[in-house]
C-alpha cells in the first residue's frame, strides 16, 4: 500500500494543531500539581477539560481527513496498560502521546467503606527503548462503612520512566524495568495495596499459543508516620482475543507491611478497540483476604493521539 503524502500546508497545520493539544494536556497536568490544594470540584473541572481535548482532537483529525484509517497497516496502535494491575513490558509508539483514562469504584477496604476515583496516566515514548509517564488521580470521593465522613480530595501525583532492556523475539519475552517517584502525597484513603514514595519494577511480556502474558515483580518503599517499610508484589495477567474483544484475567499479590498481612485479588476485564488508537475497557476485581479491598469496578479508555510530535 502506497503511503499518502500530505501537502506541506496541511502537514504544518496538523503539526500546529497537535502541538496545541499536547501543550494544553501538559498545562492541565501542571495545573493539578500547582493547584493541588484546591477543591475536588476544581480538579473535576480540569479532568473534564482533559477529556474535551481528546474528543476535540479526534473530531479535528476526522474533519481534516488525517486520522490514520483502521485498514492502514502503518498507522499507530494504542498499547493499553489499563485496566490490569500488571503493566506491559512493551512501550507505546515512539513520538506519540498516549492517555489512559478511567474511573474506579471500590467498596469495603481497611481505610474506607466506599471510594470513587478518576485516574489518568499520560505516556510518551521518546526513544524505542525509553518511555516517560505521569500518573495522576485528580478526584477521589470517599466515605466510611456507614456512609459518613464523606471526603473529596485530589489523589497522588507520580512521575516515572520505563526502559526496555531485552527485546522480545519468539519465545523470548520482552523485559523492561521501571522507576516511579511520588511528587504529591494525598490525604485521601488508599486501596488495599496502599501508597508508596517510590517503586521499581521488572516487567515481562510475551505472546504464546494465542495468549498474551504480562508478569510484574514490584518493590516499593512505603512510609507512614516517618517509618519506612519495603513492600513486595507480584502480578500475572493473561489476555486472549475473542473476535474483536480481548478478555483479560489476572492474579495479583501485595504485601501489607503495616498490617502484617497480604492483599491478594483476582481481576477480570474486557476491552474493545473502537479504532486502532482508541480502546475502551471495563471490568471488576475481587479481593480474597480480610485486608484486601473486597470489590472494585472500573471503566475507561486508552487514546493515542494520531500524530507524531516529531518526524521519523
Amino acid at each position: 500500500m502506497q503511503r499518502r503524502t500530505l501537502p506541506v500546508r496541511d502537514a504544518r497545520a496538523i503539526s500546529s494543531e497537535t502541538g496545541f493539544l499536547i501543550r494544553k494536556e501538559l498545562y492541565w497536568v501542571a495545573d493539578v500539581v500547582v493547584h493541588i490544594e484546591l477543591s475536588g470540584e476544581y480538579l473535576m473541572k480540569a479532568f473534564a477539560e482533559c477529556l474535551m481535548v481528546i474528543v476535540v482532537s479526534s473530531l479535528c483529525s476526522a474533519q481534516t481527513g488525517t486520522t490514520t484509517p483502521v485498514s492502514d497497516p502503518d498507522g499507530p496502535d494504542a498499547n493499553p496498560a489499563r485496566p490490569t494491575v500488571s503493566t506491559p513490558a512493551t512501550l507505546t509508539p515512539v513520538g506519540y502521546v498516549q492517555f489512559e483514562t478511567g474511573s474506579l469504584g471500590a467498596t469495603t477496604s481497611p481505610e474506607f467503606g466506599t471510594r470513587i476515583g478518576i485516574n489518568e496516566v499520560t505516556k510518551l515514548t521518546v526513544w524505542p527503548r525509553l518511555e516517560l509517564l505521569v500518573l495522576t488521580e485528580p478526584y477521589i470521593h470517599s466515605s466510611n462503612s456507614k456512609g459518613g465522613d464523606k471526603e473529596i480530595h485530589p489523589g497522588e501525583v507520580f512521575v516515572g520512566a520505563q526502559a526496555v532492556v531485552l527485546q522480545g523475539d519468539g519465545v523470548r519475552p520482552t523485559v523492561s524495568v521501571s522507576y516511579i517517584r511520588r511528587l504529591y502525597e494525598s490525604p485521601a484513603p488508599e486501596l488495599d495495596i496502599g501508597t508508596n514514595r517510590q517503586s521499581g519494577s521488572i516487567l515481562l511480556s510475551n505472546d504464546m499459543a494465542g495468549f498474551h502474558f504480562d508478569v510484574n515483580f514490584i518493590v516499593t518503599e512505603e512510609t507512614e508516620f516517618g517509618t519506612r517499610r519495603a513492600q513486595h508484589a507480584q502480578t500475572l495477567s493473561i489476555s486472549h482475543p475473542l473476535k474483536k474483544f480481548t478478555i483479560s484475567g489476572e492474579l495479583w499479590h501485595f504485601t501489607q507491611p503495616y498490617f502484617a498481612s497480604n492483599a491478594v485479588g483476582n481481576l477480570w476485564a474486557v476491552s474493545y478497540p473502537i479504532r486502532r488508537n482508541l480502546v475502551i475497557d471495563g471490568g471488576f476485581d475481587h479481593g480474597f483476604t480480610n485486608t484486601s479491598t473486597h470489590w472494585e469496578e472500573f471503566v475507561g479508555f486508552t487514546y493515542l493521539l494520531p500524530h507524531r510530535l516529531w518526524p521519523k
